[in-house]
């Protein structure tokens, strides 16, 4: 027996089956023009994972015209070779006036070196590629290769839009319907909730409920059942589906408030329920800079390193490149100046949006802007020793301070530079 599970069974199989994208697979969406008329161009799926990107990119497969041939590709499983192998055989397809499409599985995963190789085909017209990809394509995909796709964006799943996709497995599949068992409302709830807009996620879990509910003789699939099944790897089951949000809030204020101990309890205890690494080291990149600031400089390249070893490394070792991280953010001195200067210049140019650059700072670049005073009065202030006082803030806001520093850790240093440098100009004691 050729079993597949519930994700797979129910994959659609038209464009119009698909759930939670209308603005690509509605009457009107883009995808569906796309099928519709026949032409086929380079694109790059971008969106969460199980939103239905592969999916669409098979329907395609399904509708193409005469010589026209889908082939999937998997970047995380086959490499340069299988590569190659595909472009000598789409090449003699289009000696042939046909034209091969490659979906592309997980594309972030390809080098600089096989992205470069697949520039060069995709320019050249012997393959159209279909990307699939749950991460930021302007940051893992070479910008050249981007500029000649379409970006296509996928939404995450809506918990409403997951509780209809769930009705509709159990009414359509041919093995759940077999299963007499009742299922309350708030089970397709909480499923929809703890799945993170992940269609496949949902299905599967949803199946393993009720094959492992049937097994035990179970009549009816409520929240009890659910937390005597612990299915979910956090071991919890929350009608709010609010742990997610509760455990990185209390990871930051952990480390806000120099507890490292309580920061590696929910650091580990969100690794556990299967949260993203990459997610809690970009949440500590922004502490590092919101919490901490020029008050301890390293902490920001501490929590981009640990991002970065995230991306090379992965599970299960970067668990100590986080821990080290979450270390360090939590001991190291605190200062949110930076944050609240950022705030209070962007709050200031709002409400000075049309104040002009001072003439002096202005770059006299033609003899036209050198009559005009442009960069008159200017001095270089490397002449005086790296420091020339002036007003260098458009005259309306001169005496504006949007940096104070705290006094913590490396920012006294920089209070008292400040303080003497701006003496009788910016008052920096305040």
């Amino acid at each position: 027996m050729n079993w597949k599970p519930l994700s797979e069974r129910l994959r659609p199989e038209k464009v119009e089956d698909v759930f939670g994208q209308d603005h690509l697979t509605g009457s009107k969406g883009i995808l569906t023009k796309v099928i519709q008329n026949k032409n086929f161009y380079s694109m790059i799926f971008y969106g969460p994972p199980g939103t239905g990107k592969t999916t669409v990119g098979k329907i395609i497969g399904k509708n193409l015209p005469l010589g026209f041939e889908l082939v999937y590709f998997s970047a995380a499983l086959q490499g340069t070779q299988d590569l190659k192998k595909l472009f000598l055989r789409a090449e003699q397809m289009k000696n042939y006036g046909g034209q091969m499409i490659i979906l592309i599985d997980e594309i972030h995963r390809l080098n600089k070196a096989q992205q470069d190789v697949l520039l060069h085909h995709t320019e050249t017209g012997i393959v159209i590629i279909i990307g699939c990809t749950t991460e930021n394509p302007s940051f893992e995909i070479n910008s050249a290769l981007l500029s000649r796709c379409r970006l296509v964006i996928f939404k995450k799943l809506t918990p409403e839009t997951i509780i209809k996709l769930l009705n509709s497995a159990i009414n359509k599949d041919d093995v759940l319907s077999k299963i007499e068992i009742k299922i309350e409302k708030d089970v397709l709830q909480i499923i929809a909730e703890n799945c993170e807009g992940d269609a496949r996620s949902a299905l599967n879990l949803l199946e393993t409920l009720l094959e492992t509910a049937d097994s035990l003789e179970k009549k009816i699939l409520d929240i009890d059942t659910l937390n005597e099944l612990a299915v979910l790897s956090s071991g919890r089951y929350s009608k709010k589906g609010e742990e997610h949000y509760d455990l990185i809030s209390a990871f930051i204020k952990s480390m806000r408030g120099s507890d490292p101990d309580a920061a590696l309890f929910y650091m580990v205890k969100m690794l556990a329920g299967g949260e993203d690494p990459k997610f809690i080291a970009r949440r500590m990149i922004i502490l590092a800079s919101e919490d901490i600031g020029l008050a301890d400089p390293m902490s920001l390249v501490i929590a981009t390193s640990a991002f970065k070893a995230v991306e090379q490394i992965g599970l299960p070792e970067c668990k100590l490149n986080l821990a080290e991280a979450a270390i360090y953010l939590s001991v190291a001195p605190k200062s949110n100046s930076t944050y609240k200067a950022l705030n209070l210049a962007e709050e200031t140019m709002k409400n000075n949006i049309n104040l002009e650059v001072p003439l002096k700072l202005r770059n006299p670049v033609t003899n036209l802007l050198k009559k005009m005073d442009y960069g008159k009065g200017y001095v270089y202030p490397h002449k005086f020793g790296g420091y020339y006082k002036t007003n260098y803030l458009p005259d309306e806001i001169k005496n504006l301070i949007f940096y104070v520093p705290s006094g913590n850790g490396r920012e006294k240093p920089i209070k008292e530079r400040l303080i003497n440098l701006w003496k009788g100009h910016k008052d920096y004691e305040k």
